[in-house]
């Protein structure tokens, strides 16, 4: 599969090095009849990079920049190459290559020449084929030829063909500056020069395979503006792009409200235009903006300098090719027409009809795009996975043909034609023009072998659809998938190939996909797996389902970052998913050591806390052949150190630590409006009426008492009542409590520093008869309480022990029914435990109202801080920081607050994005060493080591603290942990 609707399966795959590898496949394929099909980044949406025979991957060795010069602005180019790099290498330069795709991450540059593609800058600097010198090709019968102008590197007979249709080549192709459908053969009249190369632009690696090519560099702008112009509607901010053009922008781009999330501050209006301008100067290019703004006639207008929200604006336009696979409400949209072309002074009439064409098949899409071009992207709600729904969708494209001919349109305007168009190409060109195709392919191809049933002699467009072979029945699955209806096929089929995760680099805060990055395998992508999980479905090629071993093998260098929650625009969850495959694959099988050694780290800890065998542990852990023999059972990678276990667990510490000021006992609980005698449930209990001791904790009269603190239910804690003596639940995670207790104890610190008064979850369950309901008031009732600890089950989970992690969530959600029947915030001080709790437990829970309550209550560090103790200063540091927001916290929790919190503090500079690569139990398990330490030097480490004197080095993650001081010789700290030294005193 592509990023189409279409599916192929190959007979197998070839990554060549070199143009004698190309040549070579091509010899053996030929002699066999096998067809080959030229593959890039695999981002294709009309199916063209799809195919039943040999798949040549030019991504994984054929990828180098081979020269670059400066003086004659140029670049000669292997067809792998990712297009980012080689803006990388000519900005130096102040060089790049002008058209960028909105996949310029992953997209090549023979993807992009073999579809022509343009990008958002195609005003100013045109399509793929303007910015072409010369192609190095090998031809199916393994002639190598040097196309270029004047017929340079043309086959035989093709100049003699083109001579004798002069005429239709003159007079048949629409000029509009986005015609990518068919061959561009009106680039060979001699009036353009016989531009072979140019011909060759968008034949979809029909006609020859490329192994090199010479393009042009053109200079980048010094400084740009973006003016953000507002209109009613998408047919009026297309009406006006025409208007702008002679101004000179670099870019005219559309979008409607329905594909911007509601929190970018944007112009007023239901439609805007993004209007890009540059200039030698700041002012220059500012100067331009205004000027765009004032011809506009727009309803509202911003012009944006700053850089940093300059990107931020147009990260949504380039998510649009995944956010737009989805409607507002949910429901599954696709491409196929993703866009189709008109002159630019006909979009807005175009659109109209375009909506009442929509209308009449009962249909839905989201239009955006370039509109300076007159090109439209869109993805429609067909019911593509039934025979009804399928007809439809043929019906409304040969109509849309129709209507986009009509207004002296291409059928293709950047995508190609691929197996979506081709078959409707006769609507555009007539008969006799699409004759002339095929005798073209006929003189390059005369076997027929390059990529067949595109172009010419056409696959039909509603033929090998990709959703035909997947179940229709439910499958029977653990997780709800809320956002998919609780079905997984339809989560599987989120992934729709546009491959944002088979970026080479993570840029800002971007984590996914890091794997992928390690080892440069597509299986190794979160499409890669989304792909084989479709196949597992599909049974065609995977055929033993939920035990098979090639989805599994894919699955085991999964870090479960859950970068790709956050990241991929269509918001596939591959930790989510693999935790779900691991709980059918091993179901009533034995594991690997790895599982039972972490994946049930909390009872092993909890065993060791509770027998005071710390000491014991570290030293039997210190000593070589022990620890070898315990790794080698545990399935842990030699090369890892076993953490030590603190001496003193955090509840420990807590029950040891004193009451502090102002909050002891029943007074506590009378000052936040409980009575002491009103009925009392024993957790981790403070005094109980009057002073009988049990653990820790009360909850009196709905009244959760820790410590001598108290939350009553209905004192107001929540955000309208923040303030001081707000109590907080201060979660107690397995990596705090038995491993980094030194964080729990500075968050205490702080938190209490702050006016908050903390508190810890209850150990005692409520037996048949509640205890605290007024009634249960004896000694007795209290010893029948079962005892417990909150858990968030993270470990159960990300080893895809999802039947214990739901009992383990159950029992927490009995534990915390008196917590929840109060306003009490939760504060869960580890990332990944908090990202569980707000994600894992309702989705695994999703039959148990109490776990939505849950995930709603739970608060990272910074933003208890922010929410309930909004008037606290923290002590001014006025340091350097450096380190990586925890992965979690990027994907599931947002790192906002913990930004405006080191702000606050002096901390100044930015964290990495990436993985840490240690990822919970991830990197401790064997095989998983390489990969692990390749994501540590991909951002965390280099950050660290590049760090002047006197950098805070930040990690509030176990796993990143672990992988630090393992790797790098360094120790991390908690947030927490820095800002309660900052205070002074004891921790």
């Amino acid at each position: 599969m592509d990023a189409s609707n279409y599916r192929r399966v190959p007979l197998g795959v070839v990554a060549p090095r070199d143009a004698d590898d190309v040549a070579a496949v091509l010899e053996v394929c030929r002699e066999r009849g096998v067809p080959v099909v030229a593959r890039g980044g695999g981002t294709s949406i009309a199916g063209q990079a799809t195919g039943t025979g040999v798949v040549l991957d030019f991504t994984r060795h054929m990828n180098r920049l081979l020269s670059l010069d400066p003086r004659a602005r140029t670049a000669v180019v292997q067809p792998g190459l990712v297009l980012d790099r080689l803006q990388e290498a000519a900005a130096p330069h102040g060089l790049r290559f002008g058209p960028d795709p909105s996949t310029h991450g992953r997209c090549t540059l023979g993807g992009m020449i073999g579809n022509n593609s343009c990008g958002s800058h195609s005003v100013a600097w045109g399509t793929t084929a303007d910015n072409v010198r010369e192609l190095s090709v090998v031809t199916a019968r393994g002639e190598r030829l040097d196309a270029g102008r004047d017929w340079a590197g043309a086959p035989a007979g093709l100049r003699r063909l083109v001579d004798g249709e002069l005429a239709r080549l003159r007079t048949g192709f629409p000029d509009l500056p986005r015609r990518i459908s068919g061959y561009a053969l009106d680039a060979l009249l001699p009036e353009n020069g016989g531009d072979v190369a140019r011909s060759l632009c968008g034949s979809e690696g029909t006609l020859a395979l490329l192994t090199e090519a010479v393009v042009d560099l053109v200079p980048a702008p010094r400084a740009r503006a973006l003016a953000v112009l507002g209109y009613a509607d998408e047919s009026g901010a297309a009406e006006a792009a025409a208007g702008l053009l002679p101004y000179g922008p670099l870019t005219v781009e559309g979008m409607a409200a329905d594909l911007v999330p509601a929190a970018v501050d944007l112009p007023r209006g239901g439609a805007w235009l993004f209007v890009e301008t540059g200039g030698d100067t700041d002012a220059q290019a500012r100067a331009r903006a205004e000027a765009v703004v004032r011809a506009a006639d727009a309803l509202d207008a911003v012009v944006v300098t700053d850089p940093a929200r300059q990107r931020t604006l147009w990260r949504i336009r380039e998510d649009a090719s995944g956010t737009a696979t989805r409607m507002p409400d949910g429901t599954e949209a696709w491409p196929g027409w993703e866009d189709c072309a008109v002159p630019p002074a006909r979009l807005g009439a175009y659109l109209r009809d375009f909506r009442g064409l929509l209308a009449a098949h009962g249909l839905r899409g989201a239009p955006y795009g370039h509109f300076g071009d007159g090109c439209i992207h869109v993805r429609i709600d067909f019911d593509l996975l039934t025979g009804p729904g399928v007809a439809r969708f043929r019906r409304f494209s040969e109509e849309l043909a129709d209507l986009v001919v009509a207004h002296g349109g291409s059928l293709s305007g950047e995508h190609g034609d691929g197996q979506a168009r081709a078959e409707l190409l006769p609507r555009m060109y007539g008969a006799e023009t699409v004759a002339l195709f095929e005798r073209v392919k006929g003189v390059w191809d005369p076997d027929g072998l390059l990529n067949p049933g595109m172009l010419v002699d056409p696959a039909p467009l509603d033929a090998d659809l990709r959703f035909a072979v997947l179940p229709r029945e439910p499958v029977d699955v653990a997780f709800g998938y809320p956002a998919d209806g609780g079905d997984f096929s339809a989560a599987v089929r989120r992934c729709v190939g546009v491959a944002k995760c088979r970026t080479t680099a993570a840029s800002g805060p971007s984590v996914m996909c890091p794997s992928f990055r390690a080892t440069g395998e597509e299986e190794h992508s979160t499409r890669g797996r989304a792909r084989l999980l479709h196949e597992m479905l599909a049974g065609e090629l995977v055929t033993d389902g939920w035990r098979s071993t090639e989805v599994r093998d894919a699955l085991d260098l999964c870090l479960s970052c859950k970068g790709c929650r956050s990241d991929c625009p269509v918001g596939v969850d591959m930790a989510t998913y693999k935790a779900e495959f691991l709980h059918h694959h091993y179901a009533g099988r034995r594991r690997p050591a790895a599982h039972y050694a972490m994946g049930r780290l909390p009872v092993w800890l909890g065993w060791v806390a509770r027998t005071r065998s710390a000491a014991l542990v570290n030293a039997l852990a210190s000593v070589g052949p022990l620890a070898r023999v315990a790794k080698r059972l545990g399935g842990i990678a030699g090369e890892r150190e076993i953490p030590r276990v603190a001496d003193r667990p955090f509840t420990r510490w807590w029950r040891t630590r004193g009451t502090p000021g102002g909050t002891a006992g029943t007074a506590g609980a009378a000052a936040a409006g409980a009575s002491a005698t009103d009925g009392v449930a024993v957790a981790d209990g403070a005094s109980v009426t009057g002073g009988s001791a049990a653990d820790d904790a009360a909850v009196t009269g709905g009244a959760a008492v820790t410590n001598g603190s108290a939350v009553a239910g209905g004192s107001a804690v929540g955000a309208e009542g923040a303030g001081a003596g707000t109590l907080v639940v201060l979660w107690p995670d397995t990596f705090t409590e038995h491993l980094s207790p030194s964080v729990g104890r500075a968050a205490v610190r702080v938190l209490e520093a702050a006016g908050l008064r903390v508190a810890l979850p209850p150990t005692l369950r409520r037996g048949r008869r509640p205890v605290g309901d007024a009634r249960s008031r004896s000694a007795l009732s209290l010893l029948t309480a079962r005892r417990g600890r909150v858990c968030c089950g993270l470990t159960y989970v990300s080893t895809g022990q999802l039947d214990r992690a739901r009992a383990v969530l159950r029992r927490t959600l009995d534990l915390l029914e008196p917590v929840l029947d109060t306003d009490a915030p939760l504060v869960v001080l580890e990332p990944s435990c908090a990202a569980a709790l707000r994600t894992d437990a309702p989705e695994l829970l999703h039959d148990d109202p109490r776990a939505a309550r849950l995930a709603s209550r739970v608060r990272t560090f910074a933003e208890t801080l922010e929410q309930y103790a909004p008037g606290w200063t923290p002590p001014a540091l006025d340091r350097p920081v450096t380190g990586q927001t925890h992965c979690h916290q990027h994907a599931v929790l947002g790192d906002a607050p913990d930004r405006r919190l080191r702000h606050a503090a002096g901390l100044t500079g930015d964290l990495s994005g990436g993985c840490c690569g240690l990822a919970g139990n991830f990197g401790f398990e064997k095989g998983h060493y390489e990969v692990s330490t390749a994501c540590a030097e991909e951002h965390l480490l280099p950050a660290v080591r590049d760090a002047p004197d006197g950098t805070v080095v930040l990690a509030d993650g176990f796993s990143c603290r672990t992988q630090l001081e393992q790797l790098a010789g360094v120790r991390g700290r908690h947030l927490a942990e820095v800002l309660a030294e900052a205070l002074g005193g004891d921790t």
